[in-house]
């Protein structure tokens, strides 16, 4: 255990000053075997494991596959596609986009963008050598105000936008990985889905926290002329 767990587990065992929902939330942390395990292998938060245990369920992360992490920050996903996609290609394979600025990972290009602006879809095609990228991810959430239908509706508009921009830069054959909440409006955006995409399945890995609604959505076999 490092000062700072230590010191965290004084302060909720002393009361500290934290409010009840901050008290909750440090303590579900630090009992988390995930979080420890994400520092004991150098990963930028415990989301690393989610897109870990989705690729060994489906395998889309193959060697030398182009890579889109859209909201990449803190960058645990892009460390894990990296790692699973590396080669010797002089062109970057993994390329991550977020309003917020991240820091550098070796193999990857973090990039400090708004993808919904029109021209970052093909500032992005030029950064992959011409070519379209093989998988677009997402693990983007949006702020929440705690209005169940209205952080849903927020949140699925963020998913529908991501899609949008995946349909513009995926090739064909690609894959598409997007967090959802239940809530009942997303089954338009999945049915458009399985319009594009040869299979569309649900997943919620291990590592999602099991009180959580989130869950993903992975389509595969884009049709990219449709």
């Amino acid at each position: 255990m490092n000062f700072n767990e230590r010191h965290l587990k004084q302060n909720l065992r002393r009361g500290g000053h934290w409010s009840k929902s901050s008290a909750q939330w440090l303590q579900r942390q630090l009992n988390d075997p995930y979080v420890s395990e994400a520092k004991a292998q150098g990963f930028r938060g415990r989301a690393a494991f989610k897109i870990q245990q989705m690729n060994q369920q489906f395998h889309f992360f193959k060697k030398g596959a182009r890579v889109v992490d859209l909201g990449c920050a803190p960058g645990g996903w892009s460390q894990v596609a990296v790692k699973a996609v590396h080669s010797t290609n002089e062109k970057p394979l993994v390329i991550g986009l977020d309003l917020l600025p991240t820091d550098p990972i070796e193999g990857a290009l973090l990039l400090q963008r708004d993808f919904r602006k029109p021209e970052v879809a093909q500032e992005l095609i030029d950064l992959l050598g011409g070519q379209k990228a093989d998988v677009v991810m997402s693990d983007m959430a949006a702020n929440t105000t705690g209005n169940h239908m209205v952080d849903h509706l927020r949140i699925m508009g963020l998913v529908e936008t991501a899609y949008d921009f995946a349909v513009k830069v995926l090739a064909e054959n690609g894959t598409f990985i997007a967090k959802i909440f239940q809530g009942g409006t997303e089954k338009n955006l999945l049915d458009q889905m399985k319009r594009n995409f040869k299979t569309v399945k649900h997943v919620k890995p291990d590592a999602s926290r099991k009180d959580s609604s989130e869950f993903y959505v992975i389509a595969t076999g884009f049709k990219e002329n449709r």
